[in-house]
């Protein structure tokens, strides 16, 4: 072939291939269509549905004067003349929040927005401006409902938490630094997220679209202009955004809100299991079929859990429909469900597959210690993967008795530390065999190079650790 028709074959491919793209944005429920007045790819069309529901938030409240020691009030009477006022100063906030029910003037946002706020003043797109009042907050999962009283609002669609995947074209809307109805874009960048604070119920959708202070309570949209998540959070040494930011997953969302509009508050559930997540070492030594979902530690007596059969070594794979891949994913479903009701759960037990129907209990969130992820020493002792043991002191008043033995010591970057193992930790069993003492201990881990999963009691709570 010449190469002039060569390259003149290759241009027309290229223009079909450009045209059947754009076609194929028009065609599709995309955020880009086509401005034929200016020949260019836009979401404002999009952008013009989402924004009137985002709102800008302002609150003001009242922070208290720190409290000083008479020692500190005197050197400041001495260097400064005087002392300090020690009057209350007014605080004021910046947040977002997205309307989820127009017609009952419901807005979302998060619960650190409008933390001990005296006022809550809400600005919308078009430039009104409404008194909120809070009709209830969850700190656990960091979000807030708060009502307005207005008439032609705005309100987006809430998609299926279950529909979101990895690297699904996302929108970001909110107000950061006070700039208000500010729109990034990005993708889903991960499902599942934990941010690392350790607390509250976290099932976090990363994304790399921009958000930085002030986005927090802002709305995370897909592609049809439909609520997929609540921003919330960032990963940042600066401050700012670095590529890193979390939202609260609308199964969350609407899971908290019908509680806060039934009650004012979260009332949480309890089936009385620890649980804990499957490492590859722990599927090793204690030789399960799988690495997806929570493996329970402990049955609690007396339990909605015992009733329904569970024991220790269980797998719960789901729970009230909903797949469970690790023990965050269990801790979330039980704890975010009507207390009182019976749900479907199913676990594995020895690689078969039991279903069963289960109570969830109302827990005291001052006394919640199920359903969470979980010393007058005898001479005799034995060093064991870098963790000093002995039988258990008799002075020990232990919740699960006195067989076992003792952790007194754990070098610094041993494989014991590594695993997880601390000073006063009391192992119970072996690769599910008990231990009824030091002997016994070293019976069943002599010769064996590993992997051993050790039944761990810590604080009267049993979880596994896995050390090879």
């Amino acid at each position: 072939m010449p190469k002039k028709l060569l390259i003149t074959t290759l241009l027309i491919g290229c223009l079909i291939s450009q045209e059947g793209y754009s076609q194929s944005l028009l065609n599709s429920n995309s955020a880009m269509s086509m401005d034929s007045e200016r020949g260019v790819l836009s979401m404002a069309p999009l952008l013009d549905r989402i924004t009137p529901a985002v709102v800008s938030i302002n609150v003001r409240s009242t922070a208290k004067a720190p409290k000083l020691s008479n020692r500190n009030e005197e050197l400041l009477e001495r260097f400064f003349g005087g002392r300090m006022p020690n009057e209350p100063r007014e605080k004021r906030g910046l947040g977002s929040g997205v309307i989820v029910n127009a017609s009952e003037g419901l807005i979302i946002t998060n619960a650190h927005v409008i933390e001990d706020a005296d006022e809550i003043i809400v600005t919308l797109k078009d430039k009104r401006q409404l008194e909120a009042e809070i009709v209830g907050t969850d700190k656990k999962t960091d979000i807030a409902l708060i009502k307005v009283s207005a008439k032609k609002l705005a309100e987006l669609q809430i998609a299926k938490a279950s529909d979101v995947k990895v690297g699904d074209y996302v929108i970001a809307v909110g107000n950061p630094f006070g700039l208000s109805h500010s729109v990034t874009a990005g993708i889903v960048s991960a499902l599942g997220r934990d941010n690392g604070s350790g607390d509250g119920y976290q099932d976090f959708i990363q994304t790399d679209a921009s958000i930085n202070p002030g986005n927090s309570g802002g709305a995370l949209v897909n592609s049809k202009g439909e609520l997929i998540g609540i921003n919330s959070a960032i990963i940042s040494r600066s401050g700012g955004n670095q590529g890193i930011g979390f939202a609260v997953p609308t199964n969350i969302v609407q899971a908290v809100m019908r509680q806060l509009v039934s009650y004012g508050e979260v009332r949480r559930g309890r089936i009385g299991v620890l649980i804990g997540d499957i490492t590859p070492t722990l599927k090793e030594a204690l030789e399960l079929t799988t690495l997806d979902g929570a493996l329970v530690s402990q049955v609690v007596e007396n339990s909605p859990a015992e009733r329904a059969g569970l024991k220790r070594d269980d797998i719960i794979i789901s729970f009230n429909g909903g797949a469970i891949k690790d023990a965050s994913d269990i801790r979330n479903a039980v704890g975010l469900v009507e207390p009182g009701e019976r749900y479907t759960i199913t676990y594995l037990r020895d690689g078969r597959k039991i279903k069963r129907r289960i109570e969830v209990e109302a827990v005291d969130e001052n006394e919640e210690q199920s359903d969470s992820l979980a010393m007058n020493n005898s001479p005799e002792s034995k060093t064991f993967s870098g963790a000093t043991l002995t039988n258990i002191p008799t002075d020990l008043n232990l919740r699960g008795g006195s067989e076992g033995v003792y952790v007194s010591a754990v070098e610094i970057s041993s494989k014991a530390q590594r695993a997880g193992l601390v000073k006063g930790d009391v192992i119970r069993s072996v690769n599910r065999k008990d231990v009824q003492d030091l002997a016994s201990f070293n019976k069943l881990t002599k010769g064996e190079g590993g992997p051993f999963a050790l039944s761990v009691e810590r604080n009267g709570s049993t979880f596994y650790v896995a050390i090879k």
